[in-house]
């Protein structure tokens, strides 16, 4: 054999053995591309509305007192319980509001020790007629005053023993810090937000709705489910609360929609939409997972009745909660789409 012969077959074999895997793929494509047949279904009409995720119950923790932050002893994230201390506060200006209190008091404590004495006596004078009862009368006055003055100083104390206990700041409720708005160093004052607390366990979906939608929605018992669009999740709520007022700038209703207590990842602010049902109709979807984007095109692979596949672009509508999404158009009931839009793209390019 010569030399050209044994380099020929040579580069015949290289290039069926560089083929083979490919014969292979395919191969296996045919074979293993999972299948599905598209028929339309009965599914829950809905309206949907973004919505933004706020706490049921949230506490935006104030300082009561001016003064410097001396201690924060909790930050975003941390669990704090009912009662925890969250900050400390300087109390050098209550500590003297509190001394001068105190002052006020003995000094009241004084006059009316003077009053008391100096009544006495004149109801003594009075009694063997030295003096005249109107004289009885300014000492009982005199008495009074000095009693008011003194119930008044003992509620001056005790409001600035009050005030210096708020220098030591303590959570309102059981919950989680969502932010912590002042760091130590700075100076409080009343008023002034200090922290952000909500109750992670009680959770809903806020959502503006426009008269027209809030109109067909009916006047029952209304249910909805919650997307979050991001992570493809659904919940179903617990419940739909229509708040019984309009904004007159925006004609819009708020509607809140309680999440269930088992909603585990779900914080205060994320984005989510809200599908408000009202009915149910005939719908074409396709699951999520056979749909193929490229760029601008969307479609699917669908069977061509000869054991390949063509590539259909689709108009889809919304996402729904069973991992699919809804076909406007593109589709007809009864074709067969692959469920594998990469493996049905290799064999619908096999040679």
């Amino acid at each position: 054999m010569s030399r050209y012969n044994l380099q020929a077959r040579s580069g015949l074999l290289i290039a069926g053995l560089l083929l083979l895997p490919a014969a292979l793929l395919a191969a296996d494509g045919d074979a293993a591309v999972p299948t599905v047949k598209i028929e339309p279904q009965l599914r829950a009409r809905s309206h949907a509305s973004e919505a933004t995720i706020e706490a049921v119950r949230q506490a935006t923790v104030a300082a009561q007192v001016q003064g410097r932050v001396l201690e924060a002893r909790a930050d975003a994230g941390a669990r704090v319980r009912q009662g925890d201390v969250l900050m400390r506060i300087d109390t050098r200006e209550a500590d003297q509001a509190v001394a001068a209190a105190a002052a006020n008091v003995a000094a009241a404590q004084a006059r009316l020790v003077d009053a008391r004495a100096a009544l006495e006596r004149t109801r003594s004078l009075r009694a063997r007629n030295f003096i005249s009862a109107a004289a009885l009368d300014q000492a009982q006055a005199a008495f009074d005053a000095a009693r008011a003055q003194h119930a008044a100083a003992e509620a001056g104390r005790a409001q600035a023993d009050a005030s210096r206990g708020f220098a030591t700041v303590t959570s309102p409720l059981t919950g989680v810090v969502a932010q912590r708005l002042t760091e130590p160093g700075e100076m409080a004052q009343p008023g002034r937000p200090l922290m952000l607390i909500y109750e992670p366990g009680a959770l809903r979906a806020v959502a503006d709705v426009p008269q027209q939608q809030l109109a067909s929605l009916g006047r029952g018992a209304l249910q909805a489910k919650v997307e979050f669009p991001e992570s493809g999740r659904w919940l179903d709520a617990a419940s739909v609360t229509v708040l019984p007022a309009a904004d007159p700038r925006t004609h819009t209703a708020r509607v809140r929609v309680a999440l269930p207590a088992d909603a585990a990842g779900v914080v205060p602010g994320m984005a989510a939409r809200v599908h408000f049902v009202v009915g149910s109709a005939p719908r074409l979807t396709v699951p999520s997972a056979a749909v193929l984007r490229r760029g601008e095109v969307t479609g699917v692979y669908v069977a061509d009745g000869k054991g390949g596949f063509s590539l259909r672009q689709l108009r889809l509508g919304s996402a729904l909660d069973d991992a699919s999404v809804e076909v406007l158009a593109g589709l007809s009931g009864g074709e067969t789409i692959a469920l594998d839009p990469v493996r049905a793209g290799l064999v619908r390019r096999k040679p």
